[in-house]
């Protein structure tokens, strides 16, 4: 299925998603959903991987709920040949390893973002603090649909190039920083 027609399925069955402190079970499902399809519209340098079917780790630092979704959604899935795993991430453990950072804790959110800088790791969050101390991606509601924003200075110094596609998605593109 096309990026467009995953996006409107996507906003289809997204009836007002309105955020609120308590994440609700459907914005798990849909952040989970993006995060799948961000893996298969971003390239990472050769040297991310050890092997050409190494897998792709997806990090999660947020809570239980999240990581529980995100597996269900990844299970069994590939992308460019490497299977996709989930690894949780709780204070004090370091991101080692990973290729997308969720960061829905920001109590962690600038000591992880300070490990993984500079390393080809596309980093995702839902928060705009989080987004204006470094992410690449952020979740943002607009319209009362869940939507992202990119920045492709973040991107470059991570050494990811996001496709053109993903990008015409975005709510928004910012070419400088957050």
């Amino acid at each position: 299925m096309g990026w467009g027609r995953w996006l409107l399925l996507v906003f289809a069955i997204m009836p007002a998603l309105v955020l609120a402190d308590n994440e609700t079970a459907l914005e798990r499902q849909v952040k989970a959903a993006y995060l799948y399809k961000f893996s298969t519209f971003v390239e990472w340098p050769d040297s991310s991987f050890a092997r050409p079917d190494s897998p792709l780790v997806i990090g999660v630092a947020d809570g239980e709920a999240f990581a529980v979704e995100l597996e269900r959604t990844v299970n069994g899935r590939t992308v460019n040949g490497h299977p996709l795993q989930v690894k949780r991430l709780k204070k004090g453990d370091a991101p080692a390893a990973v290729h997308i950072l969720f960061i829905g804790d920001r109590s962690i959110a600038q000591e992880l973002l300070a490990q993984v800088r500079g390393q080809p790791v596309l980093t995702v969050s839902d928060r705009d603090d989080v987004f204006g101390m470094g992410s690449v991606i952020n979740f943002v509601v607009a319209n009362e649909r869940l939507r992202f924003e990119v920045s492709l200075k973040a991107a470059a110094s991570a050494g990811l190039h996001i496709s053109a596609r993903m990008l015409s998605a975005a709510y928004r593109v910012q070419q400088g920083g957050a």
